[in-house]
């Protein structure tokens, strides 16, 4: 409720993973149903299993994000983010990248590499990896992705957001301007 209130465009839950951050299904059920219907859900995982990705769907999210080169069913149910990380072969078959060699640790995302996959890419770039409300402007403007995306940036303690880094991450994301 917090993240849509303040203005995000999406909400991930991270499922069927070793994350401290992975919740259940019964969870993510709970967090996909609290917001309004504008709000893009988004199931996150490190999964190497089908198996899981079938759970995931059948929460309906509209997105799922897969950092493993998982195999998928055609005509999937929802969109699909592929994680691209520096010195790894691009993932095929996405609708869109995430730049974040970060895995949720919060390490800063490579700003050449990011900039140079936006440039590159037929498909939309998010960026994440060490963004926080201090420094997603300039990312921003430095890489020109077509989206962000934050965790540990926003975070008192793994998985526990904190109400007004959320905020001000949103606000400042969502204030830069073409120059």
């Amino acid at each position: 409720m917090l993240a849509e209130e303040a203005g995000a465009d999406a909400i991930g839950v991270v499922m069927c993973s070793d994350s401290v951050r992975s919740v259940s299904v019964e969870r993510a059920e709970e967090i996909f149903d609290a917001p309004g219907p504008f709000l893009t859900r988004v199931c996150v995982s490190h999964t190497t299993l089908l198996e899981d990705v079938k759970i995931m769907l059948d929460l309906h999210p509209d997105v799922i994000q897969l950092s493993m080169p998982l195999t998928l069913p055609e005509n999937l149910p929802a969109r699909l983010i592929r994680v691209a990380v520096p010195g790894q072969p691009i993932p095929p078959n996405a609708d869109a990248l995430i730049v974040d060699g970060s895995s949720g640790r919060g390490l800063l995302y490579d700003a050449e590499y990011a900039a140079s996959l936006v440039r590159n890419s037929p498909i939309p770039v998010i960026l994440a990896g060490g963004l926080h409300p201090g420094n997603v402007e300039e990312a921003i403007r430095r890489v020109h992705p077509a989206g962000v995306d934050v965790a540990t940036g926003v975070e008192d303690s793994p998985g526990i957001k904190n109400e007004q880094k959320v905020r001000d991450f949103i606000r400042n994301a969502k204030g830069v301007t073409d120059d």
